[in-house]
């Protein structure tokens, strides 16, 4: 299968996140925006593309660089707690 034409590439620190709906924006010259999933990110997907146009850009990223899982956070905060109490 062809590569897709990719647009730009464009490092994650320079997309807007947001929390609510997970999901990661750039604009597009378009007027639109870029869209990608924090899932996305995690499954290993780097094509973010807008939903009016048919440009794509690349997302540079490193996965330890996403925001945590919520259930991860959770886990987390348990953990500490245990500990806190075992103390």
């Amino acid at each position: 299968m062809a590569e897709p034409s990719i647009y730009d590439e464009i490092e994650l620190e320079d997309l807007s996140y947001n929390a609510d709906t997970t999901l990661y924006t750039y604009p597009c010259p378009c007027g639109d925006q870029f869209e990608i999933t924090l899932q996305d990110l995690r499954d290993g997907e780097d094509i973010a593309v807008c939903p009016s146009c048919s440009l794509m850009i690349r997302i540079i990223y490193e996965v330890a660089d996403l925001p945590a899982a919520e259930d991860e956070k959770g886990m987390e905060e348990m953990k500490g707690a245990v500990e806190v109490a075992a103390a």
